[in-house]
């Protein structure tokens, strides 16, 4: 596998082909890539949605209406549409489920050890909630997320299409995501792109290396 060859290759497909959809045993790759992406002291502060159904996409469509009814289309003709969400808190059963997944994964000789990492973890939490900022490092987490989805689907030659470009409490309204401690950050739509995605003809553009790596 070559990363930079396939960091050249991916692209934010613009259109997709509807006719195509991601077989299943790839979507369960998709799947651990997102369980197991890297978080700030391994919080975890998300969930992902997964619509695949025409119900299921109409649902997450209701967040582009609007201003951002250019996106609707990729979100009813793409594969799958996953939601990356955030958690509006970082409660203790959270926490404590985190701990507890921790200790059965055999992470901890000793009981000192878990109580380390609860109490180590425990502190970042509490410095965020005083800062008054724990919803935006938890979405900072979801980006990770987002990067590892979208670079792992361009290696497994899906096409992908991350937009911000929607209403977050429309969608939180259409899949009761507030009930739940959740609030939508971005979605993604994967599939297959279409003949007519423009995006696909076109060379990719960044900037030289040297204006955005510096070595030392």
């Amino acid at each position: 596998m070559n990363l930079a060859e396939i960091a050249r290759r991916r692209y934010t497909t613009k259109a997709f082909d509807p006719s195509r959809t991601i077989p299943a045993e790839t979507m369960e790759q998709l799947r651990t890539l997102l369980r197991f992406a890297p978080s700030s002291v391994n919080s975890q502060p998300w969930h992902f949605v997964i619509a695949s159904s025409e119900p299921g996409k109409a649902l997450v469509a209701q967040g582009t209406q609007g201003n951002f009814a250019y996106n609707a289309p990729k979100v009813m003709r793409a594969s799958h549409v996953v939601v990356l969400c955030a958690r509006t808190e970082l409660g203790d059963e959270h926490l404590t489920a985190v701990l507890n997944q921790e200790d059965a994964d055999g992470r901890f000789a000793t009981p000192e050890a878990k109580a380390g990492q609860a109490n180590s973890r425990g502190g970042y939490v509490k410095l965020h909630r005083e800062i008054g900022d724990t919803a935006v490092w938890a979405q900072k987490q979801v980006y990770l997320a987002l990067g590892e989805l979208l670079l792992g689907a361009a290696a497994l030659g899906l096409d992908a299409c991350p937009m911000e470009g929607f209403d977050p409490a429309a969608v939180n309204a259409a899949l009761g995501l507030n009930s739940r401690g959740l609030s939508a950050v971005v979605l993604v739509a994967l599939g297959y792109h279409a003949e007519e995605d423009f995006n696909a003809k076109l060379p990719k553009s960044r900037l030289p290396a040297a204006a955005v790596i510096s070595e030392i």
